[in-house]
């Protein structure tokens, strides 16, 4: 029993010793290092990042920059020469040109007495025609017949038409040939009687009665304001009517 033991166990022994034997002449296996591991795997990845992002932009062209339109220029409009809005203007009198009421003449240098009937300014008087009431020009008024005629004037002088200025009947006045004078007589500006007066910048219709003459013919007459130190200015106004 012993002796059975002890053969099993020599086998046992001498099959270690064989295999020992074998392995001994056999190369180890080689020791594994991480890191190389860890940087081959990274190189591979940056490799396939890298051979996709070539692939990316191969297949997608770069977008062009956006393109800038300047904003079209505004074009002021044409300003209108017309009164686009329809609204009345007042049409200055032409230079020289007879208007009703209004006769321009030749200019005269202001003087004491003289009749200045271009420029209308003398000192601090002036004044512009406004208009006019009663027979118009070469109106025909029956013989003997009595009619009334206004003149309005706009103080557009400094002063103030009071006492002493004159709305005057210029009797010694009369350049017209061929044609009567019409007698008439002048308004006088009395003191006291301050609704009589005109302030710069009011208007003052001035009124004349008068009675048309008994022979036929032309007839005119001629009014002209004047202040209280004998200095005429303002508008040349008359009256002119027929006698048939």
């Amino acid at each position: 029993m012993s002796f059975r033991k002890f053969r099993w166990l020599a086998v046992a022994i001498l099959a270690a010793i064989l295999v020992s034997s074998c392995n001994l002449g056999a190369t180890p296996p080689p020791t594994v290092d991480a890191n190389a591991i860890q940087t081959q795997a990274f190189g591979q990845v940056l490799t396939q990042v890298a051979d996709q992002s070539t692939q990316t932009a191969a297949a997608m062209p770069p977008t062009p920059l956006p393109t800038f339109t300047l904003a079209p220029t505004n074009t002021l409009p044409a300003i209108p020469t017309s009164n686009a809005f329809g609204i009345a203007t007042n049409t200055p009198f032409a230079f020289n040109t007879q208007q009703p009421g209004l006769t321009p003449q030749a200019l005269v240098s202001p003087t004491v007495g003289a009749i200045n009937t271009v420029t209308t300014l003398n000192g601090c008087n002036d004044g512009r025609y406004e208009g006019e009431t009663g027979p118009a020009d070469k109106s025909t008024v029956e013989r003997g017949k009595e009619f009334s005629k206004g003149w309005t004037i706009h103080n557009t002088g400094e002063c103030t038409w009071d006492e002493g200025y004159i709305f005057d009947y210029l009797q010694d006045y009369f350049p017209d040939v061929g044609i009567n004078q019409l007698d008439g007589y002048d308004v006088r500006l009395k003191k006291n009687t301050p609704e009589e007066y005109t302030k710069p910048g009011y208007g003052q219709t001035f009124i004349v009665k008068l009675r048309a003459p008994t022979t036929p013919g032309e007839y005119k007459a001629y009014w002209k304001l004047r202040d209280d130190a004998g200095n005429y200015f303002g508008p040349l106004v008359y009256v002119w009517i027929i006698v048939p």
